[in-house]
């Protein structure tokens, strides 16, 4: 199985189009990132969620850390530059895959609307790694001479549709993970109360968020008790 796998793998590293996907990923993900990282690094606030939305509460609280925010934003801007250059891309997506994973955690701690994109880029972060697994086993493993593979332009179908098969899951299990989320802003956030299965208990669930300030752990509290207050 693994000499099947190990086979795969180099015949995919001699495929122009799996070259070509490594590219796009490593271009996609440092244009992720270099926005924010000029942001950070010109010391204004990312993003315009309003201070009382979960998230835009964190960012609030980063902003205000002076020098650290600014090194988050160089720390970015080094990551994508590292990606975009051939020879350091691989270090460039070392760098990337704990960023990313940790963005993509926070997003869904605070059931932010960007789950999607951030599952995207941490999948995208994995594949890079993956694509040059034949240098980081070297790390582990002893080196070995890969076995000799000529080089294919067939298009490699099945990969691109566990690729869209991939995205179309994430798209779909973010859209049914969540009885509730604050949207990226009160209107936002009560113009989905109409596709609510109790559009009382998410208007004070919004109303908690957007006009309390309370946390997203009291709000949704909040919105449990009105749905069973709302049943009864």
């Amino acid at each position: 199985m693994l000499n099947g796998l190990n086979q795969w793998y180099q015949e995919a590293k001699s495929n122009r189009w799996f070259r070509y996907f490594t590219v796009f990923c490593r271009v996609v993900l440092a244009l992720g990132f270099i926005p924010s990282g000029i942001v950070k690094v010109s010391g204004e606030r990312f993003t315009a969620l309003p201070a009382t939305h979960p998230l835009g509460q964190y960012f609030d609280a980063l902003h205000l850390t002076g020098f650290y925010y600014t090194f988050i934003g160089v720390g970015q801007l080094v990551t994508a530059l590292l990606l975009l250059i051939p020879r350091t891309a691989l270090l460039g997506a070392i760098f990337y895959f704990p960023i990313i994973l940790n963005i993509c955690v926070l997003t869904y701690a605070v059931r932010f609307e960007g789950t999607r994109i951030t599952t995207f880029m941490l999948l995208a972060s994995l594949y890079l790694l993956a694509w040059d697994f034949d240098r980081l086993k070297h790390i582990f493993l002893p080196k070995q001479s890969p076995p000799p593979t000529t080089s294919s332009n067939k298009f490699p179908v099945i990969f691109f549709g566990c690729v869209l098969a991939a995205l179309i899951s994430v798209v779909v299990i973010n859209q049914f993970m969540f009885d509730i989320r604050p949207g990226n802003s009160q209107l936002e956030c009560t113009n989905g109360c109409a596709g609510n299965d109790n559009p009382a208990a998410c208007n004070i669930f919004c109303d908690c968020i957007y006009n309390q300030g309370k946390s997203l752990d009291a709000c949704l509290d909040e919105y449990e008790r009105a749905k069973v207050a709302g049943s009864r």
